[in-house]
């Protein structure tokens, strides 16, 4: 008994002894805690503008702040003071000035913050442009840096750095909008129909890939398998399906007309398109047989290689004509002046200077020509561009249709100070048959046949249509193998043709030195098809064993003559000789340059290329810089200046020499008009 009392009084001891523990432990915890939320709330520093310093800090503070300074790192309560800085010591003011964040929520508060995304965006807008306004002006909240305290220091620097981390999210939302509008926009853009935006601009549908005329090429493709059906509906006597793929294929032709890209096709093409693949697809459905699509197609085909090879020939006839045919209105000056010459006195009919006409210290010019206006500019643009036109002399041969013509233009348009003389080649008797190969071969049988016999089934009439050309029968074109014999006094002459213009004083080619050589020429082996190999048959034995095939050809038009060594090394026999062996025409084709090539073999000296620029007849992408810097200017090719053929980017260096105020010019209407009439013709043609 004693001994349950004993412990049943041990007990209650105990047990009293733990519920007077818990109220102190309590107690502590509340002393210490105390100062702390304390000091926390109203900042471990008291401002400097309130009057107090460290010195002044009352004994418990400072307890506190050694209790908090033992209970936590120094980082923490750096923290700590760094958050509380900017807001002040924490109360209810704080909160009724919405100096929170815009995450707090404070009940019965009228100037709570709202919290919907449109007001946080604007605080932060607002509060973001605050801070870069007193950036700018200079005006932080620590102005004083010189006495910053290592708190102030830290807190500057974690407000720079959210403020940076703020701005740069901000600039972040703001390039990402960018992005997301731009490639809106680039979306919408390849929404728009570039149908509607019309076929009068840069916008056109042909310009959108790389195949502008796939549509046309399907609905041309279409048609095709259209007549392909068509027959083979008609040979199973398919009828009906026969009228309708006629009907449908006339309606697709009358689409595609003469459309080339997708841009000029009518907007019912789609439509029309769509109901001849149905139409296809229900014929191929009934009436497709391999062996017969195959037949009919190879036949389209063979049909349609044959027509293009007539349509060929045709062109190269009709190019060729239109090349050798004189314009109506230069034929009319021709017979203008004509007619005007026959009715001058003999007296009035010759020209001034005739004493200059064998004077070897004068500079000689050979031109054969039957085109007046033609020889008009040759000997214009040679005077013009002269230092000394009164030395330079001009010797014309023509035919006896052109001679008045000849006469009577430089008679009303005589060359300054300079001497012309015109000839009929028809006076020159020694020029017969029986001295002159080519005149003899003319007159043969074989030759007229060549000629005049347009049927003709033969192979070698056949070929090539460019050398059958009737200037080949004018001895106005192989007069230049007998310079000697026309002028017998001369040393050396200068042969220029009529489809030349002179751009430069031309009488430094009089002192270059031949080095013995007959013919100053410019090569023009700089492109395959002037090398010898092109020009002459090397399959014949005579041709392999006297010529190299690959030697360098060289350009008629403008050409310096040494008369002297010309009669030395008997030129004119060399040229009867090959053209005796020639009388078949298995050496080469009818022509002056191969057997010129021939005659002067090795006998040629090289002038330098700028004297005479050749092409502007025939090549579109002669270097204009060579143009203008070349001494002579060469309208070889069949788009010859006076031409409608001509090209217009050229025409203007011939056209400049020709006197279109002259009243014979008017008469025939050969003015600048004209000219501008060409051109845009051919523009339209084009």
């Amino acid at each position: 008994m004693a001994l349950k009392r004993g412990l049943s009084s041990v007990g209650v001891h105990r047990n009293r002894s733990s519920g007077s523990r818990f109220p102190i432990v309590i107690l502590v915890l509340f002393s210490v805690l105390a100062p702390l939320v304390f000091f926390v709330g109203r900042g471990l520093y008291i401002p400097d503008q309130n009057g107090y310093t460290k010195q002044n800090v009352d004994w418990r503070e400072r307890l506190a702040l050694e209790s908090i300074r033992n209970l936590f790192t120094k980082e923490v309560i750096d923290v700590v003071t760094t958050s509380t800085a900017d807001l002040g010591p924490l109360s209810l003011d704080s909160f009724r000035k919405g100096n929170l964040s815009a995450s707090w929520k404070v009940i019965g508060i009228e100037t709570s913050v709202e919290d919907d995304a449109t007001s946080q965006s604007n605080q932060k807008a607002t509060d973001l442009k605050q801070e870069m306004s007193q950036i700018k002006e200079g005006r932080l909240l620590d102005d004083d840096h010189s006495s910053d305290t290592p708190a102030k220091t830290i807190r500057r620097q974690l407000r720079d750095n959210r403020r940076a981390k703020r701005a740069a999210e901000l600039v972040q939302q703001d390039n990402e909008a960018i992005l997301k509008l731009e490639n809106a926009a680039i979306e919408r853009s390849k929404a728009v129909d570039s149908a509607v935006l019309g076929r009068y601009n840069i916008w056109r549908r042909e310009f959108e890939n790389d195949n502008p005329d796939s549509t046309v090429r399907l609905m041309r493709d279409q048609i095709i398998m259209a007549q392909v059906y068509v027959s083979i509906a008609k040979m199973k006597n398919k009828l009906d399906l026969q009228q309708e793929l006629q009907i449908r294929l006339k309606e697709s032709q009358r689409a595609v007309g003469e459309s080339t890209v997708d841009a000029d096709l009518p907007h019912s093409a789609p439509e029309k398109i769509k109901a001849m693949g149905q139409v296809l697809s229900k014929a191929r459905e009934q009436l497709y047989d391999c062996k017969f699509v195959i037949g009919k197609l190879r036949a389209m085909l063979q049909t349609s290689e044959e027509q293009v090879r007539s349509l060929k020939k045709q062109s190269t006839f009709l190019s060729q004509l239109a090349a050798k045919t004189i314009p109506n209105a230069i034929h009319c000056l021709s017979m203008r002046l004509t007619i005007e010459y026959y009715l001058l006195p003999i007296e009035k009919r010759k020209f001034p200077g005739s004493e200059n006409l064998e004077n070897p210290n004068l500079y000689h010019y050979a031109l054969f020509s039957d085109n007046v206006l033609a020889a008009s500019v040759v000997v214009n643009s040679t005077i013009m561009n002269a230092k000394d036109p009164s030395k330079h002399v001009f010797h014309l041969v023509t035919d006896k249709l052109n001679f008045g013509a000849m006469n009577m233009w430089f008679l009303l348009n005589p060359p300054g100070k300079a001497t012309i003389h015109v000839e009929n080649v028809d006076e020159f008797k020694w020029l017969n048959s029986s001295y002159c190969p080519v005149l003899r071969q003319l007159e043969s049988a074989s030759m007229k046949e060549y000629y005049f016999k347009a049927d003709n089934p033969t192979k070698s009439a056949s070929s090539n249509l460019k050398y059958r050309n009737p200037k080949y029968l004018s001895m106005l074109n192989h007069l230049r193998f007998y310079l000697p014999q026309v002028y017998p006094k001369l040393n050396k002459i200068l042969f220029l043709d009529d489809d030349i213009v002179v751009q430069k004083d031309l009488t430094g080619l009089w002192s270059v030195d031949l080095h013995g050589k007959v013919n100053g020429a410019v090569e023009t082996c700089g492109e395959s098809f002037h090398r010898f190999d092109k020009y002459l048959n090397f399959s014949n034995p005579h041709i392999s064993r006297n010529f190299d095939p690959n030697a360098c050809g060289w350009a008629y038009g403008m050409n310096m003559f040494d008369l002297k060594e010309w009669k030395k090394k008997d030129i004119t026999g060399i040229y009867h000789k090959w053209q005796n062996m020639n009388e078949d025409r298995t050496l080469w084709k009818l022509g002056t340059l191969p057997p010129g090539l021939i005659t002067f073999y090795g006998l040629t000296h090289p002038l330098e290329k700028s004297w005479h620029v050749l092409g502007l007849g025939y090549n579109p992408s002669v270097d204009k810089k060579e143009i203008e810097h070349a001494a002579v200017v060469h309208y070889n090719g069949n788009m010859k200046p006076w031409l409608e053929l001509a090209m217009t980017k050229y025409r203007s260096y011939w056209t400049k020499y020709i006197k279109y105020d002259h009243p014979y010019l008017r008469s025939c209407n050969l003015t600048l008009g004209h000219w501008n009439e060409l051109t845009n013709c051919m523009n339209v043609n084009l």
